[in-house]
């Protein structure tokens, strides 16, 4: 259970955010003064910490200096009435989590905690490759031991200690975050921070500021300096998910700063220099965006040069049980349940099954398993009835309404991408079985390009080949579904 720390020298202050973010999920502990705070982050090892700028007996960052001298990954969340760009900004630098005003939205101070909370178990919750199920639980773990599986842990031994940006490859659900986490605790730079930012998840017109940070008054609702991750990430790591999805100009500025470490914030001349390692990853091919123009072909090849390709489940051979009984274990000790293992008419649907989202989605299938199953034992009335149907392979029909119910009862995080990727792979399956696998003639009944067809196509598995002719010189004839 997370615990948190509210330092600030307000009874009123304390009382009210205690009441508001303690809950059975969460541990609140106060402190009224800077030494009295200090002492608590060191007896009660908080998870993150809530701290006044202002306070009787010192200066909030200075106590914040202390803090951080004693336990530099401790997420700090600085508070404050009274509003100054310059103490922002130095807290910001100084490796503060996040800077509010008072009065504090209650809402937007419980949503930046708990993404404290999910920094701090990031950052302190080891990743372990192998398939023994780990004896602690804060720990996380790259299970398998396919032949492709020991390849990517090879990779990751060679790297890791390498000062180098690498790419992470694979589809989602994959596992990217897990060796973009192994890479930096096994590397000169784990004792630095680790920042995580999922391009795709924020809007283009926000992603830049996100990135570089801006100052005040450099587009609407821009009412102060804020800093970016890059320069939150000096001295660590930066992890960015899904780097197909910037847009051209913030990939101009990720160019630069990876060639020379330097940059400005949004709306400003400043030049600012931070020392950060990049570890990218994507679900898209980059060299397709690059062919379509919609990537830097320069940035591509400044990203390539280290990649750790990931497989997707259905491609890890023996892989599944292994995993099932990893996840069985993690959701009996955060569940308090006592499920033992899986039959073996349970076990062979879960191996036949296609798995288009990957091992995050077998962790949701075995969470939902575990809570259905009566007894100690996983039998097949107990998956969903996607899995007992057989393979997800693509089909003329879809029972949408029983998708979204099934992904509701197992408590899947990403079920609008689940769903429209569903309707996606039944509907392109449709168009080009109605037009014969013509590619151009499909992109024109759907009404989109051809390079998005081919994109969704590939995200899909879905094939993107092209079929020959005869008449091509010094090639063999053959015959493939889907057509130029």
């Amino acid at each position: 259970m997370p615990k948190l720390l509210i330092i600030d020298d307000e009874p009123g202050i304390l009382y009210s955010l205690k009441a508001a973010l303690e809950s059975d999920d969460t541990v609140v502990v106060t402190a009224p003064t800077a030494k009295l705070g200090m002492a608590a982050v060191a007896r009660e090892k908080p998870d993150a910490v809530i701290l006044d700028v202002r306070l009787p007996d010192m200066s909030g960052l200075d106590a914040f200096v202390h803090i951080r001298e004693g336990d530099p990954h401790l997420p700090v969340v600085i508070i404050t009435a009274h509003g100054n760009t310059d103490t922002a900004i130095e807290a910001m630098k100084r490796g503060a989590f996040e800077y509010l005003l008072k009065p504090v939205d209650l809402h937007q101070l419980d949503e930046v905690i708990g993404k404290a909370f999910e920094l701090r178990r990031i950052q302190s919750t080891p990743t372990l490759m192998g398939d023994e199920a780990p004896q602690d639980t804060n720990t996380d773990q790259i299970v398998g031991r396919c032949p492709a599986m020991l390849e990517v842990y090879k990779l990751i031994g060679r790297i890791a200690s390498q000062d180098v940006t690498v790419l992470i490859l694979g589809e989602s659900g994959t596992g990217k975050e897990l060796v973009a986490r192994a890479l930096y605790q096994h590397s000169a730079r784990a004792d630095g921070p680790f920042v995580a930012i999922n391009c795709a998840a924020i809007p283009d017109a926000l992603l830049e500021s996100e990135l570089f940070g801006h100052e005040r008054g450099s587009f609407t609702g821009a009412d102060r300096k804020r800093i970016g991750k890059f320069e939150q990430a000096h001295g660590g790591t930066i992890f960015m998910d899904e780097i197909g999805d910037m847009s051209p100009a913030t990939q101009a500025k990720v160019l630069r700063l990876l060639q020379d470490q330097r940059f400005e914030r949004v709306g400003g001349n400043e030049t600012i220099e931070t020392n950060v390692r990049v570890v990218a990853a994507t679900n898209q091919n980059l060299a397709a965006l690059v062919a379509a123009g919609k990537f830097r072909e320069d940035l591509f090849y400044r990203l390539n040069s280290f990649t750790i390709p990931l497989p997707p489940l259905r491609e890890r051979t023996g892989d599944v049980g292994l995993l099932v009984n990893y996840f069985i274990t993690a959701t009996n000790r955060k569940l308090g349940k006592h499920v033992r293992g899986v039959d073996p008419e349970a076990l062979a649907a879960l191996e036949a099954y296609h798995w288009p989202g990957n091992v995050r989605e077998l962790e949701n299938t075995v969470r939902f398993a575990v809570v259905q199953a009566v007894g100690e034992v996983i039998t097949l009335d107990a998956l969903p009835a996607s899995i007992r149907g057989g393979p997800s392979r693509p089909s003329s029909t879809l029972d949408l309404q029983a998708l979204i119910s099934d992904l509701l009862r197992v408590g899947t995080p990403d079920i609008y991408r689940q769903v429209t990727q569903s309707v996606d792979r039944v509907l392109l399956t449709a168009v080009l079985d109605h037009v014969h696998g013509n590619q151009k003639q499909a992109s024109d009944l759907l009404g989109i390009s051809r390079t998005t067809l081919r994109a969704k196509l590939q995200s899909l598995n879905l094939g993107v080949e092209k079929q020959l002719r005869s008449s091509d010189p010094g090639v063999v004839p053959v015959d493939l579904p889907i057509q130029e």
